[in-house]
């Protein structure tokens, strides 16, 4: 496959054949959420910056450039949503991303952003 071809492939959606199973109403809801609470500028943002490292508020307030009441607000909607989780370490909480595919979600969309 030439790099043009690979590259009008990868712009073109997957179709399988016939139709496709339809997830129980609880995962699309859940699935819902997820992509609303990712939905915000510098949730996106934390999540990116999350998926280099664990990071505390002052590190991601600094890495961002917003205050850090706003960067807590956006915290506590990324944890209650599951895609971030924080643990405690002495005066400070270390926040780290639940798992990867969360991280690959924003990358992706990050990318199609940036293609258009």
């Amino acid at each position: 496959m030439t790099a043009e071809t690979a590259a009008a492939h990868s712009h073109t959606p997957y179709h399988s054949p016939g139709p496709a199973p339809v997830p129980p109403r609880t995962v699309l809801e859940d699935a819902g959420e997820l992509l609303r609470a990712l939905a915000a500028p510098v949730r996106i943002a934390i999540v990116l910056q999350l998926r280099e490292s664990p990071r505390c508020v002052h590190e991601l307030v600094d890495a961002l450039g917003v205050t850090q009441p706003l960067v807590s607000q956006h915290l506590r909607i990324l944890k209650s949503a599951g895609v971030v989780h924080g643990e405690r370490s002495g005066r400070e909480v270390l926040y780290e991303l639940v798992d990867d595919h969360l991280a690959h979600i924003v990358v992706d969309a990050v990318a199609h952003a940036e293609e258009g």
